[in-house]
């Protein structure tokens, strides 16, 4: 009998752990993992995940399919992620849209708690804003650009491509720091906004990085600041906005995070932000990255879950100092 006592308590140590634990030994094998991007194909947060995917199929021996989930601004591609089971074979591209803004401007739509129903995996990239003005508007930089808007408070106006945008938000934050009336314009989607703003009928409008960019090396805008703590690489002559008098610190990026449904094993979480990071820093995908004016990201899961818990706090106050409602 002495002799049958440690297979005993070993077999009872194995009967004990959890079942999720011992079906997730062999993870990933013989299933592909969905990669859910909850906007149109051809964007930049679509591209990018792709740009990922195919790379971390690759280190995990195992196809990692995109698939597109778009509408309500992201929300229900989010949704359907944070339902479906959390065995390591769904991901979702989490923009900062849906993580940390939308559920603060419109509870009603959401049905779920981004925060609470959705286990970080690791960041995916930064992008900083770009805030261009017209080409007849007659300020050359950020400090005429004051002037002209204190001389004649809500005569000027700005675009973002929708209510509750980071791009709104970083826009509504640089108001309040300055003390300004801007008048937001809002636009369903951002395609419309540089052709308007490049025709001078729109004052400003604050872009992504990547649909800037081109516009702003082409002459067609003015770029006035970045809403980043430093310079574009792709656009070295525009200032950052946290290097300018009065808006000191100021940073504000936008932002996608990859997330699993909640309760997903923490050893499948682990994997993931292990060769997401390695992805990241391959030369060809930073290159990629950069070339859109986006900041590959990297750093642990706990880093990110930190992260988007800063960000939903930040984002409160301005929502709740502006009154940005849907």
């Amino acid at each position: 009998m002495p002799k049958l006592r440690p297979i005993t308590l070993a077999a009872l140590l194995v009967t004990a752990l959890p079942g999720a634990v011992l079906a997730q030994a062999a993870w990933p094998a013989g299933k592909p993992i969905t990669l859910i991007v909850p906007y149109s194909a051809g964007g930049s947060v679509d591209f990018n995940a792709r740009l990922v995917a195919t790379r971390l199929g690759e280190r995990l021996k195992q196809s990692v399919v995109v698939e597109n989930v778009a509408g309500a601004g992201g929300v229900i591609g989010v949704a359907r992620a944070a339902a479906a089971a959390p065995d390591g074979y769904t991901l979702v591209a989490g923009p900062d849209s849906v993580m940390a803004i939308g559920r603060l401007i419109n509870p009603a739509a959401f049905k779920f708690d981004p925060l609470k129903d959705l286990a970080p995996v690791g960041m995916l990239n930064t992008a900083p804003m770009v805030l261009v003005a017209r080409p007849g508007l007659p300020a050359q930089n950020w400090a005429e650009f004051v002037k002209l808007a204190k001389a004649a408070p809500g005569k000027y106006n700005y675009a973002t491509s929708g209510v509750g945008t980071v791009l709104q938000l970083a826009m509504e934050l640089i108001k309040q720091r300055e003390g300004l009336f801007i008048t937001h314009v809002p636009y369903r989607g951002g395609a419309q906004i540089a052709t308007d703003v490049i025709g001078n009928q729109i004052d400003l409008a604050m872009l992504v990085s990547t649909s800037a960019i081109p516009h702003v090396a082409g002459g067609r805008l003015k770029a006035l600041g970045v809403t980043g703590s430093e310079r574009l690489q792709a656009l070295p002559q525009v200032p950052a906005f946290g290097e300018m008098p009065g808006l000191k610190g100021y940073s504000m990026l936008s932002w996608t995070g990859i997330f699993a449904p909640a309760r997903t094993p923490a050893p499948v979480l682990q994997r993931l932000n292990e060769e997401l990071n390695a992805v990241l820093k391959e030369p060809e995908v930073r290159a990629k990255l950069l070339e859109q004016g986006a900041q590959p990201g990297s750093g642990s899961a706990e880093d990110l879950g930190r992260f988007v818990q800063a960000e939903a706090a930040r984002n409160q106050k301005i929502v709740q100092a502006a009154n940005i409602k849907e």
